[in-house]
């Protein structure tokens, strides 16, 4: 797949990037189709020379499939060439790298253990309930005489007992 993308260039602590049309198996700073323009991201962001890209070549390899990365995709947004992305959520960012790590290894261990009994339990409750609510709905929407509800009231208990015949076996 053809992948519109950056190529790092330049010196140590002084990056400068290129926007190129490379295969997406090809390495970051390897072999490419064709140059479309490059960036400085250490010169002010109100200066032409920070971004230059040939707007007539990049429309021509989207046009033959090539799929801009997430950072060309917001360079060629500023430029107007295409809508800006979506802007991601990534809250562990904020977070120092050593605490997640501690957080990593401890939410393993802890979620594992309680996730287990707590899908069980989901997975019986519903089963419970279930009988319950249909027998809350039932009785507003029909009033029934007597003779009818004692009629009701042994079906509800034959589920719960056969329930209960079963849970010995198992």
């Amino acid at each position: 797949m053809l992948r519109i993308r950056l190529s790092m260039g330049g010196v140590r602590k002084r990056p400068i990037y290129k926007i190129v049309v490379a295969d997406g198996r090809y390495p970051r700073d390897g072999k490419f189709i064709e140059k479309l323009g490059s960036y400085n991201p250490l010169l002010p962001k109100d200066k032409k020379e920070r971004i230059k890209v040939e707007f007539e070549r990049v429309k021509y390899w989207m046009s033959k499939g090539a799929q801009p990365t997430l950072r060309v995709s917001r360079i060629l947004g500023e430029m107007q060439l295409m809508p800006m992305p979506k802007p991601g959520n990534n809250p562990v960012k904020a977070i120092p790298k050593k605490e997640r790590k501690k957080e990593a290894k401890e939410e393993p261990k802890a979620d594992g253990k309680k996730e287990e009994p707590k899908a069980e339990a989901k997975k019986e409750e519903p089963k419970k309930e279930q009988p319950k609510a249909e027998a809350k709905k039932e009785e507003p929407k029909k009033e029934q005489p007597k003779a009818e509800a004692k009629k009701e009231e042994p079906k509800k208990e034959q589920p719960k007992a056969e329930a209960k015949k079963e849970e010995p076996k198992a």
